[in-house]
C-alpha cells in the first residue's frame, strides 16, 4: 500500500470529545486503562470498556472501588512497563491528589483525560478549569485543548512526549466537560499504521517491576537525596518544552495537524498592540472575537495558552515583548490571588524591559457562557488601558450578577 492510498483510508467521523479521547488512546494501543466512573467522563471509559470486551484492544479493563485506587493501579502497571489510560472529573480529580504526587515523583509516563468540571460546594456539572489547575503542582504535564480533533491529537502526542526517555512524566489532557465531552463535531481519525509509525512501542528500560528480576521502587529518600529528586522532575518539565514543539512539528508534518506546541496565536506570524489570552474552548470564541474586531481596523490578536504546565516563559515573553495590553481570561480563581493563569503571566513578563499591562478577567465559572461581545469588549478596554498605561486595580469578574 502506498501512503497516499493509506491517508485515503482516513475515517472522517462525527463523535464527542469523550470519544475522540478514546479512540486516540485505542489507537496508542494502550495496554492497561484503570477508571472510576464520573461525569462527564463516563463515556469514554466505557467506549474503551466495550472495545476491550469486543476483543478489538489487547488491554486490560481494571474496574476499581475509587479514583485514588484508579490512579494507584495505573502507576503499578506502568512501573510494570504498560502504556495506561484513566480518565476523572472534578471530585473524582481531587481524590486522585494524593496518587497524582506519586505518579509525577515515580516518573511514569501515563496519560489522564481530565473533563474539566466546576467543584463542590455547591454542586455543580459544568466546565470551568477549576479541577485540573488545583493540580498543577503535582508534577503532572497539563494540555488543554479547543476542540475534538485537537483531543484526540492530543492524547497521542501526549504519549510520545512523556514516554521519552529524557521526560517521563505523566501528562493530563484537559478537556471542557459537556462543551466538549458531549458535543459531537467532526474528526479525521488516523489509519492504525500512522499512529504506530509515530508512537512506538512503551519501553520503559529497565527501571520496571519484574517478578524475575526483583528491584525496589519508591524508595525513601532522606535529606541528602530528596532535593535532587525534585530537581530532577523540574529539569524533565524544562526539557519538554523543547520536545513538545518538536512532537507537534513532527505530528503536523505526518498528519497535516499543528496545534503550535506550548501555544498557538492568531493571526499567525503577526505582531499586535493588544492581545487576550485563553484556554480551552474560550479559544475558539476568543479567535472569532478577534476575527471581527481586525475586520474593523482594531490591532488585537489571541494567544491560546495549550499547555499551562511546563508553563510556556520564553514563548509568551517573545511574543508580548513590546505590545501595550494583555487581558488574560481565567476560567477558575485561586481565592485569595485572582486567576491562576493570570498570576502565571504576570510572574513570567515581570522582568521584561518593554512588557505589556496584564489585565485579568474571570469568566466562564460553573458553564457561565463566555459570548464574543464579552471578549470583544474585555479586548476593547484593553486597548484602552494600553493607552492610558494605568491598569485596574482589580480583576474582572465578568458577566457578575449582583448580589
Amino acid at each position: 500500500m502506498t501512503k497516499v492510498q493509506e491517508e485515503q483510508m482516513i475515517q472522517e467521523l462525527t463523535m464527542t470529545g469523550a470519544t475522540a479521547a478514546a479512540i486516540g488512546a485505542i489507537l496508542s494501543r494502550v495496554e492497561v486503562v484503570s477508571a472510576y466512573p464520573i461525569t462527564p467522563m463516563t463515556h469514554a471509559l466505557e467506549y474503551i470498556a466495550k472495545v476491550i470486551a469486543d476483543g478489538e484492544l489487547n488491554a486490560e479493563m481494571l474496574t476499581v472501588e475509587s479514583e485514588h485506587s484508579a490512579m494507584a493501579a495505573c502507576i503499578t502497571a506502568s512501573l510494570s512497563g504498560a502504556r495506561t489510560f484513566t480518565g476523572t472529573s472534578s471530585q473524582g480529580l481531587f481524590l486522585m491528589h494524593e496518587m497524582l504526587h506519586w505518579a509525577g515523583g515515580s516518573r511514569v509516563p501515563i496519560v489522564a483525560l481530565v473533563g474539566n468540571r466546576a467543584v463542590c460546594v455547591p454542586w455543580c456539572l459544568n466546565v470551568d478549569h477549576q479541577d485540573s489547575m488545583s493540580q498543577r503542582d503535582t508534577g503532572w504535564m497539563q494540555f488543554y485543548v479547543e476542540n475534538n480533533q485537537e483531543v484526540l491529537d492530543t492524547v497521542i502526542q501526549a504519549y510520545r512526549i512523556a514516554e521519552d526517555k529524557n521526560i517521563l512524566l505523566p501528562a493530563m489532557v484537559c478537556l471542557d466537560g459537556f462543551i466538549l465531552t458531549h458535543t459531537r463535531e467532526r474528526v479525521f481519525v488516523p489509519t492504525q499504521r500512522k499512529v504506530d509509525d509515530f508512537l512506538p512501542p512503551y519501553d520503559s528500560g529497565v527501571f520496571k517491576i519484574d517478578a524475575d528480576n526483583p528491584l525496589s521502587q519508591n524508595v525513601v529518600a532522606l535529606t541528602s537525596s530528596y532535593q535532587e529528586f525534585r530537581y530532577l522532575q523540574q529539569r524533565a518539565m524544562e526539557n519538554a518544552k523543547k520536545l513538545i514543539k518538536q512532537v507537534n512539528d513532527e505530528f503536523a508534518e505526518e498528519f497535516g495537524r499543528s496545534w503550535g506546541g506550548l501555544i498557538n496565536i492568531y493571526p499567525q506570524d503577526a505582531d499586535f498592540e493588544t492581545a487576550v489570552v485563553a484556554m480551552g474552548t474560550a479559544a475558539s470564541t476568543a479567535r472569532t472575537a478577534v476575527k471581527e474586531l481586525r475586520s474593523e481596523g482594531k490591532d488585537v490578536g489571541l494567544i491560546k495558552l495549550r499547555v499551562f504546565r511546563p508553563f510556556p516563559d520564553e514563548e509568551l515573553q517573545k511574543i508580548c515583548s513590546g505590545m501595550n495590553a494583555l487581558a488574560v481570561i481565567d476560567r477558575n480563581c485561586s481565592f485569595g490571588a485572582q486567576g491562576i493563569a493570570y498570576n502565571q503571566i504576570r510572574s513570567s513578563l515581570y522582568d521584561l524591559k518593554e512588557r505589556p499591562l496584564v489585565l485579568g478577567h474571570i469568566a466562564g465559572l460553573g458553564g457561565r457562557d463566555i459570548s464574543v461581545n464579552d471578549i470583544k469588549k474585555i479586548l476593547t478596554d484593553a486597548i484602552e488601558v494600553g493607552k492610558t498605561g494605568e491598569p485596574p486595580k482589580t480583576v474582572e469578574w465578568v458577566n457578575l450578577k449582583e448580589i
